[in-house]
């Protein structure tokens, strides 16, 4: 974890196992993002893992060796719930394998910037079980049921390319770019006022998961609170005074 002026980032590193999430390294994941959120001074966070893997799943070795308690008990869907929950925009660098959980923990991501060589995927169904961190809901919302049914049951992976078009990424980039182009947006993404961009979030967020006439309705409130800020009255002051402004987030 290192931090860089308003972004932060966040690297997995479990090269041998091409950075399978197993429980511990998702319990110092989600203590390393609830750190970064709660820094008034970080404005957007990367993730990402190495130019060979993101994530290439959950840690089989450790799945194999648990039981249904075990699961229930480790409380492994807390870590989850810490990412959703984030309010610093939350951006996935990925490189080469994208698959299973580590799939899944991209999809969590508000963007994900994909190298050329990027696969995502969901093979669970090859090892006889199912996607646990939200595969199965977050695919056919955002790719649709027509890929989601393929790309799960079949265990197919997507190129770069083809996620882009399902709507999976944000942007497609040359393969030696996932990283820098990832801290390009954080970059810029901190370089706006944060009371709008949290807000601006979290109402893209309610219209993935709300009807229309409700997502329209919390849209409006969160502008007229945007409007309350310090930011919006610096921001509009410095549009008309032609010069840079500065948020601070108030």
């Amino acid at each position: 974890m290192e931090r860089d002026g308003p972004i932060a980032v966040v690297l997995l590193n479990r090269p041998k196992q091409l950075n399978a999430l197993s429980t511990e390294l998702m319990d110092e994941l989600a203590s390393a993002l609830k750190e970064l959120d709660a820094d008034e001074e970080i404005r957007a966070i990367v993730i990402g893992g190495s130019e060979r893997a993101f994530a290439a799943g959950a840690d089989i070795d450790e799945l194999s060796r648990a039981t249904p308690i075990d699961l229930l008990y480790q409380r492994r869907m807390e870590n989850w719930e810490v990412i959703r929950n984030l309010w610093t925009p939350l951006i996935a660098a990925v490189s080469g394998y994208c698959l299973g959980g580590g799939c899944e923990l991209a999809l969590a991501c508000d963007i994900v910037i994909a190298s050329e060589t990027a696969q995502l995927g969901q093979p669970e169904t090859n090892l006889g079980i199912i996607p646990g961190a939200g595969g199965t809901q977050r695919w056919a919302r955002v790719a649709g049921k027509a890929v989601a049914m393929d790309v799960i049951l079949s265990g197919r992976f997507l190129s770069a390319r083809e996620a882009l078009a399902a709507g999976l990424v944000s942007r497609v980039v040359a393969k030696e770019a996932w990283l820098d182009e990832a801290k390009r947006v954080a970059r810029a993404i901190a370089a706006k006022g944060p009371v709008g961009i949290r807000l601006a979030k979290d109402a893209v967020d309610r219209a993935y998961e709300s009807p229309l006439a409700l997502g329209l309705e919390y849209e409006r409130r969160a502008l007229y609170l945007a409007f309350a800020s310090e930011d919006a009255k610096e921001g509009l002051n410095a549009f008309l005074e032609k010069r840079p402004a500065q948020f601070r987030g108030r």
